[in-house]
């Protein structure tokens, strides 16, 4: 082979090499692309600088930045005081030891006067904190001049935290009893007026809450429920399920006379919201919820015929509402919501069961809550330690 032929062998040699190595080495650059990698951790930061834009003074808050106003810990957008603690209620049923751990907001005190205070009751897989959040009632509390109580349950209790509102005779009645000893302490304590204590709940929640109104009608002025299921038909787990998926097979205003003594029942006004596409819960329940507390309010006989007062309906775009009148004073009202489903309507849908669909509902329960008053003489005797 020449000279000449040997070096353009040669060149083309190193070429196919040098070719070979820049192909084996250029992987190596594109792994370690890592400037990519921040360039998608900044494109997601956007849409959340975006999110708290809406929210501004004036600006309408849009659902698709899905971006809640009241994180990243429940009293945030709220000027008061959040506090997480524990009460050690008296021993019940095979606990000799318990301890009920709950939030309490208290907002501003802007004058002398003792301050209301609400109850809300969470419902399964929620806590207190994602309550809060999701109802924003800490921002109405602010604005209005309430105390809220948030009661929670333990998971050693139950897995998904759900309150065992069907069980009355036991773990149920329990978990009544011990949130009856927080609202007495807390009350006690921080000086809240006891002639209006309001308790509410979402789903199991307002199972416990319909429990406690009907059990303790002297501790609380008014009742919320919302997705709350018929009372004193389910007396198990399963048959709590049948029971949200149908409703009551029983009457239901038999149901309630063999748990109580109308005649001796002091009356409970209830508030009652439910959304009629709700699959969890059917809205029927809500039906016979408001059949129950019109008769512990007098409104209806035991055949569930009307003796006394009035009922006005409206249909909105959000739905149906209507209220019961007895004497010229709201005793029930009830809210259906047009297209929600197992949520809280008018909530901050960031929040799991919580839906920006329908009206506040936090706002829609005080304005309720707030022109309802427990006589004192029965007040303060359910304050008695």
């Amino acid at each position: 082979m020449s000279k000449s032929l040997t070096k353009l062998w040669l060149r083309g040699l190193r070429r196919l090499v040098a070719g070979q190595v820049d192909a084996i080495r250029s992987p190596k650059p594109r792994a370690a692309a890592k400037p990519a990698r921040v360039k998608t951790t900044k494109s997601k930061l956007k849409p959340r600088t975006a999110a708290k834009a809406t929210v501004a003074p004036g600006a309408a808050a849009r659902p698709a930045a899905r971006e809640s106003r009241v994180r990243p810990r429940a009293s945030a957008w709220a000027r008061g005081k959040w506090a997480r603690s524990y009460h050690s209620a008296p021993p019940t049923a095979g606990r000799f030891v318990n301890h009920m751990s709950y939030a309490l907001y208290m907002p501003p005190k802007a004058g002398p006067e003792s301050m209301p205070l609400v109850v809300m009751l969470h419902g399964c897989k929620q806590n207190a904190d994602e309550f809060a959040q999701g109802t924003r009632i800490n921002l109405l509390a602010d604005r209005y001049g309430f105390a809220v109580l948030f009661p929670e349950q333990s998971k050693h209790d139950h897995a998904h935290r759900c309150w065992r509102w069907y069980d009355d005779a036991g773990s149920g009645g329990g978990e009544a009893a011990s949130v009856v000893s927080l609202v007495n302490a807390v009350v006690e304590q921080h000086d809240l007026d006891a002639e209006r204590v309001y308790v509410a709940g979402m789903s199991a929640g307002a199972g416990l809450a319909a429990l406690l109104a009907v059990r303790y009608p002297h501790m609380f002025a008014a009742v919320g429920l919302h997705s709350g299921v018929v009372f004193g038909e389910a007396r198990s787990a399963i048959g709590a399920m049948d029971v949200m998926r149908r409703g009551a097979r029983s009457d239901p205003v038999a149901l309630i006379d063999a748990a109580v003594d109308v005649r001796d029942y002091p009356g409970m006004p209830a508030i009652i919201v439910h959304g009629e596409l709700d699959s969890v819960v059917t809205a029927a329940n809500a039906a016979q919820l408001a059949k129950q507390f019109l008769r512990l309010n007098g409104f209806i006989d035991a055949a569930g015929n009307r003796r006394a007062g009035e009922a006005r309906e409206e249909k909105h775009p959000d739905g149906v509402v209507t209220d019961y009148f007895k004497n010229s004073r709201r005793v029930v009202k009830t809210s259906i919501v047009r297209g929600l489903g197992h949520s809280w309507a008018g909530g901050d849908d960031t929040v799991a069961f919580h839906s920006s669909k329908g009206p506040d509902s936090a706002a829609v329960m005080w304005e309720f809550f707030k022109h309802q008053r427990r006589p004192s003489e029965a007040a303060r005797g359910a304050y008695v330690a």
